[in-house]
């Protein structure tokens, strides 16, 4: 599906790994990093942060989302996430994610950093609402 190299696609899950060991999970326990390649080449890493006012936290893709957009950046190449089980990004990342591009890869590992499932965000979100939706129909 992709053409990253497996150096690439290892590095990226690497780097998720470790931002992963940074969040701030004390009510779920469920810990999780991503690293986000955008197409000029950056890598910006997110981890999930609760909160006790539970509404208030924030996943761990979408911090990695917009640091990238905080910095000027818009089109994203491959999101990397790592869980302890592989878990997948949750609804709302997704339709995040889907803002910037449903052709954005997206490698899911585990926490022993195996490939769980290569996909893209289109293939996260069939029948995504995007930008192109809000655009008035003439």
């Amino acid at each position: 599906m992709s053409n990253l190299s497996d150096e690439e696609q290892h590095l990226l899950i690497d780097l998720a790994i470790e931002a992963r060991r940074r969040a701030y999970a004390p009510y779920s326990n469920y810990q999780v990093g991503a690293a986000l390649r955008t197409k000029s080449g950056r890598v910006f890493t997110g981890c999930n942060v609760e909160n006790a006012a539970y509404p208030t936290g924030m996943c761990a893709e979408r911090v990695a989302v917009f640091k990238a957009v905080s910095e000027g950046e818009r089109e994203f190449e491959v999101l990397a996430v790592v869980t302890s089980n592989g878990g997948s990004p949750c609804g709302g990342c997704r339709q995040v994610l889907a803002e910037f591009g449903l052709d954005t890869l997206v490698l899911i590992a585990d926490g022993q950093g195996h490939l769980v499932q290569e996909t893209t965000v289109a293939g996260l979100l069939p029948g995504a609402f995007s930008p192109r939706d809000l655009q008035a129909k003439r």
